[in-house]
C-alpha cells in the first residue's frame, strides 16, 4: 500500500467517524443557539455607539447558526465539503464594516459557529468568557478625554482674535480647525480642551460680534 492510499484511507475514515445522527445535530444547534444569544446580549451591552445597529446585532446570531450548519454539512461528506468550498468561494460581500468592534463581533460569531459545528463547545465557552472579560476590562481603562469642538459664527473678519482671546482664557490647548469667510461673516471651528465649558461658551456668546456659538462633544479619535 502506497503513502497515497494510506492518506486517502485515513482522510475518508476521518469523515466517516462523524456522528450525523439527528440527536447530535440538534444538540450542536442548541449549543450554537445558546452562544448566539450570548453574543447578541454581549453586543448590546458592550457597544456604546450613538447609532445602535439592531439589524447587525440580529445578524450575529444568524451567522453563528449558519456557520455551524455549514461545518456540520462539510463534516458529513467529502464531496459536499468540496462543493461547499467551491460555492462559497464565488460569494462576494459588498457591505463595508466601519467600526472595528463590529468586525470583532462578526469574527466572534463566525468562529463560534465553526467551533460549535466541529463539536468543540468547550473551546467556544472559554473563548467567549475570555473575550467578555477582556472587553469589559479594556472598556473601563481610562483614556485621554476627547476635546470639544467650538463653533462660532461672527460678523466681521476681525472677530477671530476676540474669540481666541476668550478661548486662551479658559484653555491651555486649542487648535483652529477651519475658517470660513463669506459676506462679512466668519465661521470658525476651534478644537478646545477645558474643564470650564459653561464659562467658555457663555463668554464667547457674550462677544458683541458673535451671532451664534456652540460647544460640541464628539466620539472620534482622542488627541494625546
Amino acid at each position: 500500500m502506497t503513502f497515497k492510499d494510506i492518506f486517502k484511507k485515513s482522510f475518508i475514515e476521518g469523515f466517516s467517524r462523524y456522528d450525523n445522527s439527528p440527536t447530535n445535530i440538534i444538540i450542536v444547534f442548541v449549543i450554537a443557539l445558546l452562544f448566539a444569544l450570548y453574543i447578541f446580549a454581549a453586543y448590546r451591552v458592550l457597544t456604546r455607539k450613538t447609532f445602535y445597529s439592531k439589524t447587525f446585532n440580529i445578524a450575529l446570531p444568524c451567522v453563528v447558526l449558519i456557520t455551524a450548519g455549514i461545518i456540520l454539512t462539510i463534516q458529513s461528506s467529502v464531496v459536499i465539503s468540496l462543493g461547499m468550498v467551491g460555492a462559497l468561494s464565488i460569494v462576494r460581500f459588498r457591505t463595508a464594516i466601519k467600526d472595528p468592534m463590529d468586525l470583532m463581533f462578526l469574527f466572534w460569531a463566525i468562529s463560534t459557529g465553526i467551533i460549535c459545528g466541529a463539536g468543540l463547545a468547550e473551546i467556544s465557552c472559554i473563548m467567549s468568557f475570555l473575550l467578555t472579560v477582556i472587553l469589559f476590562v479594556l472598556d473601563r481603562i481610562p483614556v485621554a478625554r476627547a476635546p470639544k469642538i467650538l463653533l462660532v459664527s461672527a460678523s466681521g473678519y476681525d472677530s477671530e482674535q476676540s474669540v481666541l482671546d476668550v478661548v486662551k482664557k479658559y484653555c491651555k490647548y486649542f487648535t483652529v480647525k477651519s475658517r470660513s469667510l463669506s459676506n462679512n461673516v466668519m465661521d470658525l471651528v476651534v478644537e478646545v480642551r477645558t474643564s470650564q465649558e459653561t464659562e467658555l461658551a457663555r463668554d464667547v456668546a457674550a462677544i458683541a460680534s458673535v451671532n451664534a456659538s456652540s460647544l460640541l462633544a464628539h466620539d472620534g479619535e482622542v488627541t494625546y
